[in-house]
């Protein structure tokens, strides 16, 4: 059996989450910046200041349609990602990937991710996850019986490995990505792939979220955008979703037998590499 790290295997990361700034914030902003110094803020405002920046409602949003993720047994969504690299000059280079993930809760998912460079396949059919390189053939086994919430985080910690939007199974439980949320506003509505949209923008450490969710009684996200405010070219990724909530799929969409010329590669923990 070969030993080769799985992020060889699996390098396609699709995730996402965040919002851009509209102002220039660097001291080579120039006309931007305040003609006159702003005037003293005491204490007490600051901290009212920091409290009105979270808006309830729209943290709610996030929470609802978490709610409203975690109650469907079955579903399909086809992601489409945008992502920018950053040359060393500052030019942006954009880059798109695709995913389609099938879902049967609590514990089987597949996810087929595909870019210009790469395809690769995830497979959980409830008692294994499978890793698996078509064109390289190479694939990768674990064994593991945990939901899909517990399965996404076990892989990024001790693999490395990230599962498409891992986070659409994370909101509506107790490891939703709420922490450190330094802002949080509603932005309007817009319509994305045909559906009106109510639009929202966080602010979390260094990174900056725009999610669009879907208007009425199913609060689907249909568009997220991040920023990377940690690098002053502020890159962004950009995740369209499209939904079908009644896939049709049985055990076969779950199973993987390897290919018979594929060989098999050890699944090495982040630490022992």
């Amino acid at each position: 059996m070969a030993r080769i790290p799985v992020l060889s295997l699996i390098v396609v990361a699709l995730s996402a989450c965040s919002t851009t700034g509209t102002t220039s914030t660097s001291p080579e902003a120039g006309p931007q910046r305040a003609a006159t110094a702003p005037a003293p803020v005491s204490p007490a405002e600051s901290v009212t200041d920091a409290a009105n920046a979270v808006d309830p409602g729209a943290v709610r949003a996030l929470n609802d349609m978490g709610k409203y993720l975690q109650t469907l047994t079955q579903f399909e969504v086809m992601i489409e990602l945008s992502g920018e690299r950053v040359l060393a000059d500052g030019q942006k280079l954009q880059h798109t990937a695709t995913a389609d993930l099938d879902v049967a809760r609590p514990n089987r998912l597949r996810a087929d991710m595909r870019s210009s460079r790469s395809q690769r396949q995830l497979i959980y059919d409830g008692t294994t996850v499978t890793l698996y390189s078509p064109q390289q053939k190479y694939y990768s086994r674990a064994a593991f019986s945990d939901n899909l919430a517990v399965l996404v985080e076990r892989l990024r910690e001790r693999f490395g490995v990230e599962v498409p939007s891992a986070d659409l199974f994370l909101w509506g439980t107790s490891a939703a990505p709420l922490d450190n949320m330094q802002s949080a506003m509603s932005a309007g509505q817009d319509i994305i792939g045909g559906e009106r949209c109510n639009h929202y923008a966080f602010r979390q450490g260094q990174i900056d979220w725009q999610i669009w969710i879907a208007a009425g009684s199913r609060p689907l996200p249909m568009k997220l955008v991040i920023t990377n405010r940690a690098d002053e070219a502020r890159p962004q990724s950009v995740t369209l979703y499209k939904w079908n909530l009644k896939p049709r799929f049985g055990n076969a969409m779950f199973a993987f037998t390897p290919p018979k010329d594929a060989t098999k590669a050890e699944l090495i923990p982040l630490k022992s590499r």
